[in-house]
């Protein structure tokens, strides 16, 4: 059985003099493929932020592959195998496609297999290649979404973070992506993400986090949260 590859514990995380996160946890299998669910303002970025290092927690702990990381800059964190797609896709606009997705692998652990972990991506995201030499602005927010995760895969990582995926892309492209993203697990790569909508984060993952205002208040396999009154009323009301 696969051993836990990132747990955080009692996390409280403020913004300011504003506490965001109270007693917050999260703790993920090697190989596992988790969902963070919950409604606007609930934490969810938040919480994976300080994961990775962008925010720093007022307590709690944080473990990633056995070594404690609350509190590391976030790209040590990066270079110990934690990667970290952000809510927004945050492309550098006049670079390049492939300046862009190549900026993934500034670690030095990455860099000496740059050109193979190229070719990878390409092999996943053929847009790569076809827009290679166009301005990442020029894209559609699909092809940009692809270039963020393309980015986030050169680095290597052992277990990928990725905030709301598939948030104002057509049908067609969410489908493009859950595909990618299944393929990316499959081949090893561990997933977190989040995602506002409950039937689609469920049906890929295996297992969910449910926050509300601040706190994890459900955590459970994917078909218990899909058949929970809970579940329905956070998401639904009543």
């Amino acid at each position: 059985m696969a051993g836990v590859i990132l747990e955080a514990r009692g996390l409280d995380v403020l913004l300011g003099d504003y506490q965001v996160l109270w007693d917050a946890r999260l703790a993920v299998d090697e190989g596992e493929m988790v969902a963070l669910l919950g409604p606007n303002g609930a934490g969810k970025s938040t919480l994976l932020n300080t994961v990775s290092g962008l925010l720093r927690p007022r307590a709690g702990a944080i473990t990633f592959r056995g070594e404690p990381i609350a509190g590391l800059p976030a790209h040590r964190i990066v270079a110990r195998g934690l990667a970290h797609v952000l809510e927004r896709r945050r492309l550098f606009p006049y670079l390049t496609v492939e300046q862009n997705v190549r900026l993934g692998a500034y670690a030095p652990a990455a860099r000496s297999g740059r050109e193979a972990q190229l070719a990878r991506v390409k092999a996943l995201f053929p847009i790569l290649e076809e827009r290679a030499g166009q301005p990442a602005r020029t894209l559609s927010g699909g092809e940009q979404q692809m270039v963020a995760i393309a980015r986030g895969l050169m680095a290597h990582p052992r277990l990928l973070m990725i905030d709301e995926p598939f948030l104002g892309l057509a049908p067609r492209v969410v489908t493009q992506l859950v595909e990618a993203i299944r393929r990316i697990n499959r081949e090893g790569v561990t997933i977190v993400f989040i995602e506002q909508n409950v039937e689609l984060a469920l049906s890929l993952a295996t297992r969910g986090y449910v926050l509300e205002s601040g706190r994890v208040v459900l955590e459970g396999r994917s078909a218990e949260l899909l058949r929970s009154p809970e579940v329905r009323r956070i998401f639904l009301g009543g």
